[in-house]
């Protein structure tokens, strides 16, 4: 589902960020990709959503080769790819139902569709009676739900979560990874990209650890290391 071949990639400034990373990760499983500050994160997701090309090296994603994909190519990409930032990025000025419709209404689905989809997708993460809310009168926790809803909503191959927890107490945070372990459950490949040490070593998932760009260590159940 996602391949990085010996991936670098190093900015105008001479930062290299990624340094020769190579990994895998099949179709539906569920991984942490885990590291300090400056270890490479920020970029990974970046060359994921093909906003940035790489150095040098290969991605491969859903079995496009990101190298060959022409720039038509890449919005088809992206709706294979769902989403979820640590700053929840709603529509402010829209309720929670208007939201979720959004990511299905960019993609041009029938209106008939989006009203018989969006409800049962806010039902899956605990949102059903609030779809008529704004994001302003919901809890952090809440609006994570409903940046989680918009990102499945389409049903894409792969969850994406940059951060997901990050402004959210612990249990919230722990509400949130279950969600995303249930929708790994129903066959969704999920990328965990994440500094919460607490949520990785509970979940007991994959880890791969980022250091200065490398990867230092790929375990099949592993937990935070501290790299230092």
């Amino acid at each position: 589902m996602v391949v990085l071949d010996h991936v670098t990639m190093e900015y105008p400034t001479g930062t290299k960020a990624l340094d020769n990373v190579s990994f895998r990760i099949k179709k539906g499983e569920f991984v942490f990709i885990v590291g300090s500050s400056g270890s490479g994160k920020t970029t990974l997701i970046k060359l994921l959503l093909k906003e940035i090309k790489p150095t040098d090296g290969e991605i491969t994603v859903d079995d496009r080769v990101y190298s060959k994909m022409k720039r038509k190519e890449v919005p088809m990409l992206r709706r294979k790819i769902g989403v979820v930032f640590q700053n929840f990025r709603l529509l402010k000025d829209r309720t929670v139902f208007e939201n979720v419709a959004f990511a299905q209404q960019v993609i041009e689905k029938p209106a008939n569709e989006i009203r018989r989809e969006v409800p049962g997708t806010l039902t899956m993460v605990g949102l059903a009676d609030k779809y008529k809310q704004f994001p302003k009168e919901l809890s952090g926790g809440e609006q994570q739900r409903v940046a989680l809803a918009r990102a499945i909503v389409n049903q894409p191959d792969i969850i994406l979560a940059d951060e997901p927890t990050g402004n959210l107490d612990p249990k919230n945070s722990l509400e949130i990874m279950t969600l995303l372990e249930e929708i790994n459950k129903r066959g969704t490949t999920v990328v965990v990209v994440t500094h919460n040490k607490d949520i990785v070593n509970l979940m007991q998932k994959r880890v791969i650890t980022l250091k200065k760009g490398k990867v230092i260590s790929d375990e099949e159940k592993g937990g935070y290391k501290d790299e230092d």
